[in-house]
Formats: structure tokens, C-alpha cells, sequence
């Protein structure tokens, strides 16, 4: 028996996702790039933190926003306004605006800190929407696409970053991220509206805060898969380290850069792909929690590698072990959460998850201040593998899952 086709409204929603994170990628890569060659990696954890801050303390008043208001609305202003963040780093990288190296560095840190109020709102906005869009049995072929778009747009925002710099300049490349985000928003104005449940209208917000964190903590579940991902990518973050390791180990310039910066969302492509094609039927815990394990292995092949195509090789194949703990757990989440909590529950999912990889990438930061580069990245591998130990005897169920 065939499954019913995605309906059209999805497609919108995956073209419109596709170019935002497509800019949203390049903008990530630039800025790192930018910042390492501005300064050194330690400035680059330091734009992670700026970003995560920001992103943390909005997310508590965003999940509940988004649950009241129209949710196409959010997304549509968010990527407005993601424009213009856009559109401010590409004026002051343009030649003709000679500052300081400091006072570009203001800058950036300036945007980078709105940008991470602008995607706790535009992150879980988005994914909410998911379940409004599809049916339950859509569901899980829904987030398959949703996180293969994802990686593919990443794949090509970080490679083409690379190429933009090095062909065009960096004033250039953050033009286009600019126009990427443009036809985003004219993707998602295309999206029916999405209203609030009628019964949260009147809802006290810090109540309906407290109801988001009271249902993810009392559901061992989704918080076991939470937790596992955010202290593994928070020590086993690798995106900082790549402008060194590319510059200073493998000694190669910015689309090398640009393609080891892709390498990652190359291998969890590749691993979705196989999951859409061949989805999981039994025991998808345990084969989550191996594969976070397998993700700290492939880090430290990557800090002690000293040739370009093993240093991708384990940055693909991290990635490979990565794209599948993604499908798990971002299922997981779509299937446990009810109607009316979505929106709350996707603003505490990128507290603990999608905000982990700005928080990682102060971490890598300061240890590679502390540590030095390599070691610093052969530790976060080792104490990802020690995070699947934790979680192994602190959430015994996760391992047994199945759905």
C-alpha cells in the first residue's frame, strides 16, 4: 500500500526552509572565518557565546509566544529580520569601510548576539508547524525530508561560503546569504496560517513556561534524548577547530575550508538518505546511543589527523553517526508532544540542543586556549563517548526505546 503524498503546503515549507538554512549556513561559516582571521579561535568560541546567551534567555519567552500567536507570522518576521543581520555584516566587510580590526569585531558580536533572539524564534516556529502541515502517519517521512533539507542546504551554505569567500569576497558572500533568506521569506508567505490553540489565549505566561520544562523533565524519553545530544555535541563540537586545522595542520585555504566545514552534513545526508530509503523498525534507542558513541570516536580521528582527505573522512563520518541520532530523536519529539505544547517544546529543544553548538563552540575556545587545539579536540571526542556511558545507566529505558 503506498503512502499518501506530502501535500503542496510542505513543500512550501521545505522550500522556504531550505533557502534559510542555505543562508543561515553561510552566514555561520563566514563569520567563523572571518572571526579566526580577525583574531584566533578563542574569538570564535566567544561569537558562539553571544549567540547562545541570547538564544537561551529568549527561548524561555519564545516557546510560549509562539503557542499564542500565528506562527507563519513569526517565521515570515523572523527571516526578515535575519535578512537585515545579513545585510549589516556584508556593509561593514565592504572595502570602502575601513574599520579597525576591533571595531569589526563589535560588530559582528553585535549580530551574532541578535541573531540568536531571532532563530529562537524562527527554529522552533518552524518546527511546530510540522505536524499542523502533515498527517500523524506523514509524520516521520516529514521529519526525514525536514532534516534532509536541512543538511543538504548546510552542506551547500557551508562549502559555498567557502567558495564566495575565496572567488568573491566576504562583503559578496554575506550579500548573497542575503538574497537566500529574501526568497525564504517569499517561500513561507506562501504557507497557510498557522492560529494558536484557542485555550491558550489567556494562559499566564510564566505558567505556560513552567508547563514546558515540567513536561520534558517528567518525560524520561525526551529527556534523555536531549540531554545525550547536548552534552555530545557541547565536548565533541568540531565547526571552531576547522579554520585552524585547515589553516595551520592541513595548511589549505578557504574552500578546503568551506568543504571540511561541509564535510559533517555530507555524512549526515548520507545517513538520513539511507534512514528515508530503509527506516528503522527495532531498538532505535540503543542504535542512537551507539552512534553518539561512534560520533565521539570519528572527533578524535579528527583532531589527530594530519591529511586532508582523513581529516573529511572523520568529519563525514561523525557526521554519518550524527544524522542518525538526529532522525531519532527529532521523531522522538514529534511524536511525544502534544498539539498545544509544540511550540513551547521546540523553544526548549533549542535551549538544550540547537543553542549546544554555539555553547560548544565557546567551549572549544576556551579549551583550545587552555589545552591547545588538538588536544582540546581529542578531549571533547573522549568525553562524548563518556556522555553515552552516563546516559547508558542514568536513562536505562532509552536504550530498550522502539517506536
Amino acid at each position: 500500500m503506498t503512502s499518501k503524498p506530502l501535500p503542496k503546503e510542505f513543500w512550501h515549507f521545505i522550500y522556504a526552509r531550505l533557502f534559510f538554512v542555505l543562508g543561515l549556513r553561510m552566514i555561520t561559516t563566514i563569520v567563523i572565518y572571518q572571526m579566526f582571521h580577525l583574531a584566533d579561535t578563542y574569538m570564535v568560541g566567544i561569537a558562539g557565546i553571544c549567540e547562545f546567551i541570547p538564544a537561551v534567555i529568549a527561548a524561555l519567552f519564545s516557546g510560549h509566544y509562539i503557542d499564542r500567536h500565528n506562527k507563519k507570522k513569526i517565521l515570515i518576521w523572523s527571516y526578515v529580520f535575519y535578512l537585515l543581520c545579513g545585510l549589516s555584516l556584508a556593509l561593514i566587510s565592504l572595502p570602502q569601510f575601513d574599520l579597525p580590526a576591533q571595531a569589526k569585531i563589535t560588530v559582528i558580536l553585535s549580530v551574532v548576539f541578535c541573531t540568536g533572539i531571532i532563530r529562537s524564534f524562527a527554529g522552533p516556529a518552524a518546527n511546530s508547524m510540522i505536524a499542523a502541515i502533515v498527517s500523524r502517519e506523514q509524520l516521520p517521512r516529514a521529519i526525514s525530508f525536514n532534516s534532509s533539507t536541512w543538511l543538504v542546504s548546510s552542506i551547500l551554505g557551508h562549502a559555498t561560503g567557502g567558495l564566495f569567500i575565496a572567488f568573491a569576497g566576504i562583503a559578496n558572500a554575506y550579500f548573497t546569504t542575503s538574497a537566500f533568506i529574501f526568497i525564504a521569506a517569499l517561500f513561507a508567505w506562501q504557507l497557510k496560517p498557522k492560529p494558536p490553540v484557542t485555550a491558550l489565549q489567556k494562559e499566564p505566561m510564566v505558567k505556560a513556561i513552567k508547563q514546558g520544562f515540567q513536561f520534558v523533565f517528567n518525560n524520561k524519553n525526551l529527556l534523555g534524548v536531549i540531554s545525550l545530544d547536548l552534552f555530545a555535541v557541547l565536548f565533541g563540537g568540531a565547526v571552531a577547530f576547522i579554520p585552524e586545522v585547515a589553516e595551520k595542520v592541513l595548511h589549505t585555504g578557504p574552500i578546503g575550508y568551506g568543504f571540511l566545514n561541509a564535510a559533517m552534513d555530507i555524512g549526515s545526508l548520507v545517513s538520513i538518505a539511507i534512514l528515508i530509503r530503509f527506516p528503522m523498525k527495532r531498538r532505535q534507542g540503543l542504535k542512537m546511543m551507539l552512534s553518539v558513541a561512534a560520533f565521539g570516536l570519528f572527533i578524535i580521528i579528527f583532531g589527530l589527523s594530519t591529511v586532508y582527505w582523513l581529516t573529511f573522512l572523520a568529519l563525514a563520518m561523525a557526521g554519518f553517526f550524527d544524522g542518525i541520532s538526529v532522525v531519532v530523536r527529532g521523531t522522538i519529539a514529534q511524536l511525544n508532544t502534544p498539539d498545544e505544547l509544540r511550540g513551547r517544546v521546540a523553544a526548549i529543544n533549542l535551549i538544550f540542543i540547537n543553542s549546544s553548538n554555539e555553547l560548544g563552540q565557546f567551549e572549544s575556545g576556551v579549551t583550545s586556549k587552555w589545552f591547545g587545539s588538538i588536544p582540546a579536540i581529542i578531549i571533547g571526542g573522549a568525553m562524548s563517548i563518556a556522555v553515552v556511558g552516563a546516559t547508558w545507566f542514568k536513562f536505562p529505558k532509552l536504550k530498550k526505546l522502539e517506536y
